[in-house]
């Protein structure tokens, strides 16, 4: 819109490239429900899996059980 914009369009190969995924993460018993987003190049897939990781020791700071981790990806 703006012809004096700097910026570049995004190119079509660079965005078909990014994995996005949106963490759901919750208590057992309904005391807590958090949403993440991230985005993640492809190219780095492992830190995506070392994200993950991470959720699979958090525990509710109320009631102590282990949360639920559910993801939504858009590849």
């Amino acid at each position: 819109m703006n012809n004096n914009a700097t910026e570049q369009a995004f190119d079509s190969s660079e965005t078909e490239d990014i994995i996005n995924v949106r963490a759901i993460i919750s208590c057992p018993s309904g005391d807590y429900k958090k949403k993440f987003k991230n985005r993640f190049p492809r190219k780095d897939l492992e830190l995506m899996v070392v994200a993950f990781k991470i959720f699979d020791f958090m525990t509710c700071s109320k009631c102590g059980e282990l949360l639920n981790l559910n993801l939504e990806f858009e590849i």
